[in-house]
C-alpha cells in the first residue's frame, strides 16, 4: 500500500486502513433586510476517512457495444498494453488526455521553485483505468472487434492491433422497448432478453452477480451509455415512489429499458450512473437508491458544446456583460445521431444542454431580473457523412456598455467517443473512490457517506442530479473546484483560495516553513529586511526587492 502524498500535520493521521484528517469547513449565513445584508461566518468540524486500500473494479456498460462502449475499452486495452500506431501525421501512443483525474493537474501548494502542480489520480489513492475490468450489455450481437469497426473511430492501424483482443469480448443480451428509442434501431435488435419486466430485471441481477464472480472483482459499478430514451411520465401510484415503481414492474407496467438498469443495479448494491439526457432516476428510482443507500448520478455525460458553454457563460456574466441569446447547432453521424433524429429522443437531449447556463444567469441579478434568462436554442441534425465527427456551432450575443452588443461565433469539432471515453472512467473511478470516503462532525459523531445523489460528479454530466433542495451548479470552474476541495477535505488541507498574498506585500510577507528554512535579506534604497524562516519564491525580484538566499 503506498501513498504518492504525505502529510505532515497534526491534524492528519495514516492508518493502516485509513487516511483521517480533520478539517474546518467554513460558511457563511446571509440574512437581508431593506437596507442591509447581514453575514454570520460558521465554522463546522469535520473528520474525514478515506479508505486506502484500492479495491478490483469492474464495469458494466449498458450499450456496450455501441460507440462510446467499444472506444473506452478499446482505449484502455490500448493504454494497458502500451500500443503505438502509425498516421498520416506520425507516430501515436495510446493516452488518457481528456480524463480530468488522469491528465489535469492540481496546486498542491508552493516549494522552492514555486507552485507545486501535482497530477489530479495522485491526491488520494485511486482505481487506474487500466485495472478496470469492463462487461456489459447490448441490443446488438455482434462482437467488440466488430461494434469497434463499425463505430468508425480509431485509427485502423490501431484497430489492427486490437482486433484479437476485442473479438473475444461479446456483450450479454440486453432490453429493447421500441417505443423508448427511435424506430431506426430494431436493425440492430438481435440480441434480447426475453420475458417479462420483472424476469428481465431478475435476469440483469444474474448478469451482475455473473459477472462478480468469473472476473473476480470487488466491486461493480453499472453505467448507462446506450441510445437516448424518450423522457418517461412520473405518474403517481406508477414510479412516484420506490414500492409503486417495483409493483409497476410486477405488473409489467411502463417503465423505461434505463429504470430497469437502473432497478437492477441499486438492487445488487452496485453504484449506477447515467450517461444518457432521459429521465432514469424517476422519483421512485430515487428514492429506492437512498433507501439502499446505493450511490446514483446522472444525467448526460458533458464532453463537448455543453461543456465550452458552461466555462463561456460563466465568464461572461462574471464579466458583467449580459448573455441575451444563445443558440447551438450541432450535427453529427453516429448511431446517437441516428437515434436523436426521432423527435422524443431529441427532445431528451433539448432539455439536458438547455438548462447549463440556468445558475450562472441567476447569479447575477445586476443583470437579469426576476425571471429573465437568455432565449437559448438547441438544434441537432442527423448528418451520416460526418460519422463520430461531431460539429457544433455556437452564437452568443450579449448586450454591453450602453446597448452595445458583442457577438461570439464559435465552430467546434469534436470527435464525441474520443471526449465521452475518458468521462465515462472518470465517472467510474470517481463513484468508486466517493463510496471509500466516510465523515463526521462534532455535534455528530457516526461516520456517514455522501448522499446518495452523488452530485460531486456534476463536472462531468450535463444536466447534474442533485439531492432534493440542493442547488443546481453547472459552472464549470465551480464544479472542478468542488471535486478538487473535497479530495483536499479529505487530506486536511484548506480549500485552494489563490489569493498569493506572499506575494502581493511592499515588504517581504515572512512564513515559517519547517522545511524550508532559510535566511532571505531583501533590500531597496539602502532599507535592508532579514528574514529567518522566509519562503524562498522562484523569482530573485518582488516589487523591486532584491532577493537574496544565504545558508542558515
Amino acid at each position: 500500500m503506498t501513498t504518492k502524498i504525505q502529510i505532515k500535520s497534526p491534524n492528519v493521521r495514516y492508518t493502516e486502513k485509513y487516511i483521517e484528517a480533520q478539517y474546518s469547513y467554513h460558511t457563511e449565513s446571509v440574512s437581508r433586510d431593506e437596507s442591509m445584508y447581514t453575514v454570520t461566518p460558521a465554522t463546522t468540524q469535520f473528520t474525514f476517512r478515506t479508505e486506502r486500500a484500492v479495491p478490483k473494479l469492474g464495469v458494466m456498460l449498458v450499450g456496450w457495444g455501441g460507440n462510446n462502449g467499444t472506444t473506452v475499452t478499446a482505449a484502455v486495452m490500448a493504454n494497458k498494453l502500451g500500443m503505438s500506431w502509425r498516421t498520416k501525421t506520425g507516430m501515436k501512443g495510446a493516452n488518457y488526455f481528456g480524463s480530468l483525474l488522469q491528465a489535469s493537474t492540481v496546486c498542491l501548494g508552493s516549494g522552492p521553485e514555486g507552485d507545486v502542480n501535482v497530477p489530479f489520480r495522485d491526491l488520494l489513492p485511486m482505481v487506474h483505468p487500466n485495472d478496470i475490468i469492463f462487461d456489459g450489455w447490448d441490443i446488438s450481437s455482434l462482437n467488440l472487434g466488430q461494434a469497434m469497426e463499425r463505430a468508425e473511430v480509431l485509427d485502423w492501424a490501431l484497430q489492427e492491433q486490437l482486433r484479437p483482443h476485442m473479438d473475444q469480448l461479446k456483450p450479454r443480451p440486453s432490453i429493447y422497448i421500441p417505443e423508448f428509442i427511435a424506430a431506426n434501431q430494431s436493425l440492430r435488435a438481435d440480441n434480447l432478453i426475453q420475458g417479462t419486466k420483472a424476469e428481465q430485471v431478475a435476469q440483469l441481477r444474474r448478469d451482475i452477480g455473473d459477472f462478480k464472480q468469473q472476473s473476480g472483482v470487488d466491486k461493480v459499478l453499472v453505467l448507462w451509455t446506450a441510445n437516448t430514451e424518450k423522457f418517461c411520465d412520473v405518474i403517481p401510484g406508477v414510479n412516484d415512489t420506490a414500492e409503486n415503481l417495483l409493483a409497476t414492474i410486477q405488473k409489467g407496467g411502463e417503465v423505461s429499458p434505463s429504470t430497469l438498469f437502473a432497478v437492477a443495479s441499486i438492487q445488487e448494491g452496485c453504484a449506477y450512473i447515467n450517461g444518457s439526457p432521459q429521465n432514469t432516476f424517476v422519483p421512485g428510482a430515487v428514492e429506492l437508491a437512498v433507501q439502499r443507500g446505493v450511490f446514483i448520478g446522472g444525467d448526460d455525460f458533458k464532453s463537448g458544446q455543453t461543456k465550452i458553454k458552461s466555462v463561456l457563460v460563466d465568464f461572461l456574466v462574471k464579466a458583467g456583460i449580459k448573455p441575451m441569446s444563445i443558440v447551438s447547432y450541432n450535427h453529427l453521424g453516429n448511431n446517437d445521431g441516428l437515434n436523436l433524429s426521432a423527435p422524443q429522443q431529441f427532445r431528451s437531449k433539448e432539455i439536458s444542454k438547455s438548462n447549463v447556463v440556468d445558475d450562472m444567469v441567476q447569479s447575477n441579478p445586476l443583470l437579469y431580473g426576476p425571471g429573465e434568462k437568455p432565449d437559448h436554442c438547441v438544434v441537432i441534425k442527423y448528418v451520416p457523412y460526418v460519422g463520430d465527427s461531431k460539429r457544433a456551432m455556437d452564437e452568443y450575443v450579449s448586450e454591453i456598455m450602453m446597448g452595445g452588443t458583442n457577438t461570439i461565433a464559435i465552430h467546434n469539432t469534436c470527435e464525441d467517443s474520443l471526449l465521452a471515453s475518458p468521462i465515462i472512467l472518470d465517472l467510474a473511478i470517481l463513484t468508486e473512490l466517493s463510496q471509500r470516503i466516510t465523515f463526521c462532525t462534532e455535534t455528530d459523531p457516526t461516520f456517514q457517506t455522501f448522499h446518495s445523489v452523488l452530485s460531486l460528479l456534476s463536472f462531468l454530466i450535463k444536466a447534474p442530479l442533485v439531492p432534493q433542495g440542493a442547488p443546481v451548479v453547472n459552472a464549470f470552474f465551480r464544479q472542478r473546484a468542488c471535486i478538487e476541495n473535497v479530495m483536499r477535505a479529505c487530506l486536511g488541507l484548506p480549500p485552494q483560495n489563490n489569493m498569493q498574498l506572499e506575494h502581493k506585500m511592499q515588504r517581504t510577507l515572512l512564513l515559517n516553513r519547517e522545511d524550508h528554512v532559510l535566511k532571505a535579506v531583501a533590500t531597496k534604497k539602502n532599507k535592508v529586511v532579514h528574514a529567518n524562516g522566509f519562503h524562498p519564491l522562484s523569482c530573485n525580484e518582488v516589487n523591486g526587492y532584491k532577493i537574496e538566499k544565504t545558508e542558515h
